[in-house]
């Protein structure tokens, strides 16, 4: 069964303090899930079109429960806390078998 994965780059962060409140929700919610974090890289070297700033992986172990976390309500509720400032390019990708 094929992995799932959570992709997220983050463009704009104007409000740091408001996004640390949201992943105080959201961690546990994702390891609820069962979800593992892979990278929260601040150190990211980008080639043509990419971006160096903030990039989150997390990996599930199959892409229906990647989306089942997603949908919980847990995760729901720590996206209520997601910050407006925040500009977030999120994902939700299934890996190769």
């Amino acid at each position: 069964m094929a992995k799932g994965y959570w992709v997220s780059v983050y463009p704009t962060i104007s409000d740091p303090e408001r996004l640390t409140a949201y992943d105080k929700l959201a961690r546990p919610a994702v390891q609820a899930g069962g979800g593992r974090l892979l990278s929260r890289g601040s150190r990211v070297v980008a080639h043509e079109d990419g971006i160096t700033q903030r990039v989150v992986l997390i990996e599930f172990d199959s892409f229906e429960k990647a989306v089942a976390a997603y949908e919980s309500e847990a995760y729901q509720k720590a996206l209520v806390a997601l910050p407006s400032g925040v500009q977030r390019d999120f994902r939700i990708i299934e890996g190769i078998e």
